[in-house]
């Protein structure tokens, strides 16, 4: 990412989120506010995004992320969790659209640069923020997340309730696991739904999987945000309780198709895109 700009992977992001409202309904995730936060500077992305079949796997994979991020607060939010933090917020619309942010303090955290694009945009497309909402502006390389979200007023002593979707590639492991450990170690304990992509083996998926994956790394690489790290799954839970989580809920491919796409049989490889949710805690 360049310091100055936004992420143009959060735009991207959100473009896939528009196209599936209008090209699958909005069947896994609807988003009324996906095409209007765009504004109007969109229309040529959006239209590279509509006619590229090629892109429809990770459109829907954005989608369920998203789902399964608010279905997991829905149910947490029934066990007393009144505070939600979105890392890494990009252009997301949850706290604008969705009933379920006005029982909530909602801190979304970004770079300086991605957050005031998306504030503008707010703003053009006419989208009141809500009280509820904290906007919490931080560069990962000079400041503390802790610090940060302490000094912007989240409550350490209420269990906390994190989205990280979309950013974990594009970070060193040490740096996944240094955020993992603190929200780990927040003492009214967490939850945290992020997502991670399998490291690529030859034989994986069909030649067509091989050359999507390819085209997008040069994609993200082309605009300053390549893939940095990959995990193995059973590697990856290792990590996690080694942390504290003592839940782990990871939905790879084979689990995806079966809850969201009612895919009968299995899946060529549970390999690739998956999406998690860990908790400090077993919850009532």
């Amino acid at each position: 990412m360049q310091p100055s700009r936004p992420s143009r992977t959060a735009l991207g992001a959100a473009v896939h989120r528009a196209v599936h409202q209008e090209l699958e309904g909005g069947r896994i995730l609807s988003d009324p506010l996906a095409r209007r936060i765009l504004g109007a500077d969109a229309q040529l992305t959006l239209e590279e995004a509509r006619r590229d079949p090629s892109l429809r796997r990770l459109r829907l994979f954005i989608a369920v992320r998203a789902r399964f991020a608010e279905d997991s607060l829905a149910h947490a939010m029934a066990q007393g969790f009144c505070q939600l933090v979105i890392l890494g917020a990009g252009l997301d619309t949850f706290a604008y659209r969705s009933p379920l942010a006005q029982q909530l303090r909602i801190f979304e955290v970004d770079h300086p640069a991605t957050q005031n694009w998306k504030r503008e945009h707010l703003e053009q497309a006419a989208i009141p923020v809500p009280r509820t909402v904290t906007f919490v502006p931080i560069d990962f390389e000079r400041e503390e997340l802790p610090r940060t979200l302490a000094a912007y007023g989240l409550d350490f002593a209420q269990p906390s309730f994190f989205t990280w979707l979309g950013v974990v590639p594009y970070l060193t492991e040490a740096a996944v696991l240094a955020t993992l450990g603190f929200i780990a170690r927040l003492p009214a304990g967490a939850q945290v739904v992020f997502d991670y992509a399998n490291p690529a083996v030859e034989q994986d998926g069909s030649l067509e999987d091989r050359h999507a994956r390819e085209a997008l790394a040069a994609r993200v690489a082309s605009v300053g945000e390549q893939f940095r790290s990959f995990f193995e799954t059973a590697a990856l839970r290792a990590k996690l309780s080694g942390l504290g989580f003592c839940e782990i809920d990871d939905l790879g491919p084979t689990a995806i198709g079966q809850r969201y796409f009612h895919q009968l049989g299995v899946a060529h490889s549970d390999r690739g895109g998956h999406i998690v949710r860990a908790s400090t805690r077993a919850f009532a």
